[in-house]
């Protein structure tokens, strides 16, 4: 039997899932959610529209409701979704706090449902890759990582609603230190942040760009930047990479990317993987999937997770713990002081 899919938020993600959702035979995708009027695929045109997510619940009775709505909504929802019988999909972060990220992965673990959180770089083969090859080298590691976005028109306009509840070190931050959590099996230990407000079109309590440095237990340590906006930079703009003492494994993008493409964010050109007296080897990612193709791998393993009685306890923790770190980081910019974890 299908499992019926209830998908709440319309935004650019929102519709990449019902659609994965339209297309996948597994799922039977029986309405949708938002709060504005939205021009939709003809796929979705005809399903059932509801600006009231309690109602929709209530009318439909999904066996599974999809979180992509703002981030000060994911906690709520998602509980709401599970105690009224469906699991849940929802987009990252898991919550704007910890404690209501604990909240969520408890009504989960109490009322046995399947909570998928959506870390898109976790069903990506070229990803995988470099996560394999990294565990692969051994520890401790050096994690260096960034996506910066040189935004403007209409784009910008989602960052500026988006830094309403989320600064973008939160917003991005989580799927990078995910890939931290998934290399090192050690716990984040301590967090130092910094961040600068680079526009008069945000508020003076919201900052467009900041960066921050985290410590793991096993000594293991990184930084991540993310900035948005029409001032940022397109030069060095994405820098992915893991260094070991037994060598050192990146992602190359092609002189071509550009900072402002959707895809470049996942996309991938060339896996280096470097051996200390052995040498580097460049594997080729040709072929990868491209942003829709992500989603659909993504909610093909959510219907595994729900079909075959999948064990979520670790992905739930390296939730959880991602979103610690960056929420720190976010204190760590605010208060000029690192935060222990």
């Amino acid at each position: 039997m299908a499992i019926r899919v209830l998908v709440a938020g319309l935004g650019n993600m929102g519709r990449s899932h019902a659609l994965a959702y339209a297309a996948e035979p597994a799922f039977d995708l029986v309405g949708l959610v938002n709060r504005s009027a939205v021009d939709l695929p003809a796929p979705l045109q005809d399903l059932p529209l509801f600006t009231d997510y309690t109602a929709a619940l209530a009318a439909l009775k999904p066996d599974l409701a999809c979180i992509a709505t703002y981030s000060d909504s994911h906690a709520d929802y998602a509980v709401a979704a599970m105690e009224a019988g469906a699991h849940v999909f929802v987009e990252k972060p898991l919550a704007t706090t910890v404690a209501d990220a604990e909240r969520v992965v408890a009504c989960a673990t109490r009322l046995g449902r399947k909570l998928v959180v959506g870390y898109i770089l976790r069903h990506h083969p070229s990803w995988q890759r470099l996560i394999a090859e990294a565990r692969d080298l051994g520890g401790p590691y050096v994690f260096r990582l960034n996506l910066n976005q040189q935004s403007s028109g209409p784009t910008w306009e989602v960052h500026k609603a988006l830094m309403q509840t989320t600064p973008p070190i939160v917003d991005c931050g989580v799927h990078y230190v995910d890939v931290m959590c998934q290399i090192t099996d050690a716990a984040p230990v301590e967090v130092r942040g910094m961040g600068l407000r680079l526009s008069g079109e945000i508020g003076p309590e919201m900052y467009n760009y900041g960066h921050f440095q985290v410590l793991f237990a096993d000594g293991s340590c990184g930084w991540y930047e993310a900035g948005w906006g029409p001032m940022m930079s397109d030069t060095a703009f994405f820098v992915k990479d893991v260094v070991s003492p037994r060598g050192a494994v990146s992602i190359r993008m092609p002189e071509s990317a550009r900072s402002d493409d959707i895809d470049t964010h996942t996309k991938t050109s060339t896996l280096r993987v470097h051996r200390v007296g052995i040498g580097s080897e460049d594997l080729s990612m040709a072929d990868e999937p491209g942003h829709q193709q992500l989603c659909d791998r993504e909610q093909a393993f959510v219907a595994r997770a729900i079909t075959e009685n999948l064990d979520l306890s670790r992905h739930m923790q390296d939730a959880v713990r991602s979103l610690a770190v960056c929420l720190a980081a976010d204190e760590s910019v605010r208060s000029g002081l690192p935060v222990k974890l």
